[in-house]
C-alpha cells in the first residue's frame, strides 16, 4: 500500500470515531437527564406484585370450604383468633388462602386495622383494603 491509501483510511478512520464520540456524548447526555424515581418505582413493583399474588391465590384455591366455627356468643362469623366481627364472604376469602402462614397473616393484619380503625363488622371492601400489604 502506498502512503496515500493509508493516509485516507486513517482519516476515514477518525471520521468513524468522531460520528462514534458523538453518538455516545448524546446518549450520556440522555442517561444524565432522565431522572428516575426509585421510591415511585419500589412502590409500583410492590403494587404489582400484590396484585399478582392475589390473582394467583384466587386461582389456586379451591370454591368451597369449611371453615370453624367464630367465637360464642352470637352475632355471625368472627375473624379466626380473634373477636372481630366479619361477614361470610370474608370468612370465605380468609378459607380460600391455601398457605396457612399466609392466612394467619392476613387475618392479623385485618384485625389489627380493625381495631385501629373502631370498625364494628368487617365487610369484602373492607377487607381488600386492609388485607393489602
Amino acid at each position: 500500500m502506498d502512503q496515500e491509501k493509508i493516509e485516507r483510511r486513517l482519516d476515514e478512520l477518525e471520521e468513524r470515531f468522531g460520528r462514534l464520540e458523538h453518538l455516545l456524548l448524546q446518549v450520556s447526555q440522555k442517561i444524565d437527564q432522565s431522572q428516575v424515581n426509585l421510591d415511585a418505582a419500589k412502590e409500583g413493583i410492590k403494587l404489582w406484585v400484590t396484585d399478582y399474588v392475589s390473582l394467583r391465590l384466587q386461582q389456586l384455591v379451591p370454591e368451597s370450604c369449611e371453615h370453624a366455627p367464630g367465637p360464642e356468643g352470637g352475632g355471625g362469623p368472627y375473624l379466626p383468633g380473634s373477636s372481630i366481627r366479619c361477614t361470610e364472604e370474608v370468612v370465605h376469602r380468609l378459607g380460600r388462602i391455601p398457605i396457612p402462614f399466609v392466612r394467619q397473616m392476613v387475618t392479623q393484619k385485618v384485625a389489627e386495622q380493625a381495631r385501629a380503625e373502631g370498625v364494628a363488622l368487617v365487610d369484602v371492601n373492607f377487607f381488600e383494603r386492609a388485607a393489602t400489604f
